[in-house]
């Protein structure tokens, strides 16, 4: 029998005792556009309206809290909501910890936001920091939990030590499979924080159920952020995401961003015959299909570009053989091949970092992109590094689900 699925923010709305120890307290809460009721009221709207909520400020996180920066290292401001007369700090702006400033503004802060399951979706970076501000400055945090969209499965190398970034918040593989809210009792564990954090559970999430796997699929899809316009783009930006370190488009500048990659020249036929000879199981679970298409604004602008778009909305998407972090990986590898001075990676200042290249920041660690530029490495000695980490990984986040 199916449990109808709830939202941890549905759930609070619906349960007047889950509400209850914020009663007399100053309440503040963390979103985005996609922090939104089943029937897509927006959360701040929907806790205003709750008669034992005192709600004294708003935070945004990177495109701010309604969402209007297109792109990254687009600054949110501080500015007054005109409905609800409260501040709303940006934690995308002048800081990216929130000030002892901006901790006063409350005793309990909820954190409401529709994560993609990928390390480098800067919300749970925001999470964390958070968390630690919560711990030094003794607030609460509840996470009102929403699906990850991606599922459960985790793929991608662990972030290495001294790789933490904004885009790194931790040693979490790429595709860490797990909700925001047990990411936060993860961050909790492994940070050591003393902190009071709790989690307002999602009611009959099932995850592993077709064909959502991750996603109800009686759920409207809200952007969480500007380039995250559906499901399709959850299931493959794990992968897809690395194209930001590199020359390739990723889409931006188009209707289908960071489920297509591509570039003006490329050969993709021979790109493709090169990824099904080097590692042909690789490309499972989904359907690459040859296309073309012209950015409207970031690279290659305004240039007809030859690319490849990522298919898993239809019968080619099998959940547990699709790999988008394996699938990217190879892209570059078979590039190398057939174009060996190809150039390939992007050297430009990404979230804020001067020094390292942005492709070894996505990544936590230059091991990736070390593999794509030695002739020697295989595909095999690859996949054993990446197996080992995943399977590591795998073990040590079972004590933090919440969800069967």
């Amino acid at each position: 029998m199916n449990v109808r699925f709830l939202t941890g923010l549905d759930r609070l709305l619906a349960e007047p005792a889950l509400a209850r120890p914020l009663a007399n307290h100053r309440v503040a809460l963390l979103a985005h556009p996609a922090s939104v009721t089943a029937s897509l009221t927006h959360a701040l709207d929907a806790l205003a309206a709750l008669p034992n909520i005192r709600l004294s400020a708003a935070f945004g996180p990177q495109h701010g809290l309604r969402g209007d920066k297109q792109d990254n290292m687009v600054e949110s401001p501080n500015y007054i909501d005109p409905a609800h007369g409260i501040p709303v700090f940006s934690l995308y702006g002048e800081v990216r910890r929130p000030s002892a400033e901006m901790m006063d503004s409350f005793d309990a802060l909820l954190v409401d936001m529709q994560d993609l399951g990928c390390r480098i979706y800067t919300f749970i970076t925001t999470l964390r920091y958070v968390l630690e501000e919560a711990a030094r400055h003794g607030k609460s945090i509840w996470v009102l939990d929403r699906p990850n969209p991606a599922g459960r499965p985790a793929e991608g190398l662990l972030l290495r030590p001294g790789w933490e970034s904004f885009v790194g918040a931790g040693a979490l593989p790429m595709r860490h499979g797990l909700t925001l809210g047990e990411l936060g009792r993860w961050f909790v564990a492994a940070l050591k924080l003393n902190v009071d954090y709790r989690v307002i559970e999602m009611q009959g999430w099932q995850p592993n159920d077709a064909t959502g796997y991750g996603w109800p699929p009686e759920r409207a899809w809200v952007n969480p952020s500007p380039n995250a316009p559906n499901l399709s783009m959850a299931r493959a930006y794990a992968g897809t995401v690395m194209l930001e370190g590199t020359t390739l488009s990723e889409g931006r500048g188009t209707t289908r961003p960071l489920e297509l990659f591509g570039a003006p020249g490329l050969d993709i036929r021979a790109l493709l015959d090169t990824m099904r000879g080097l590692a042909p199981q690789w490309l499972e679970g989904c359907h690459l299909r040859e296309c073309w298409f012209e950015p409207t604004f970031h690279k290659h602008a305004g240039q007809l570009c030859a690319g490849v778009q990522i298919h898993v909305e239809d019968i080619h998407y099998v959940h547990d053989a699709f790999r988008p972090w394996r699938l990217m990986a190879l892209v570059f590898k078979a590039l190398r091949q057939i174009e060996p001075d190809y150039p390939l990676w992007r050297d430009f200042p990404y979230e804020y970092e001067h020094e390292r290249l942005a492709i070894d920041l996505i990544n936590g660690s230059p091991l990736l992109r070390e593999w794509v530029d030695d002739p020697a490495a295989s595909t095999n000695d690859f996949d054993s590094l990446a197996a080992a980490d995943e399977a590591d990984w795998r073990e040590s986040r079972r004590p933090f689900l919440l969800y069967p």
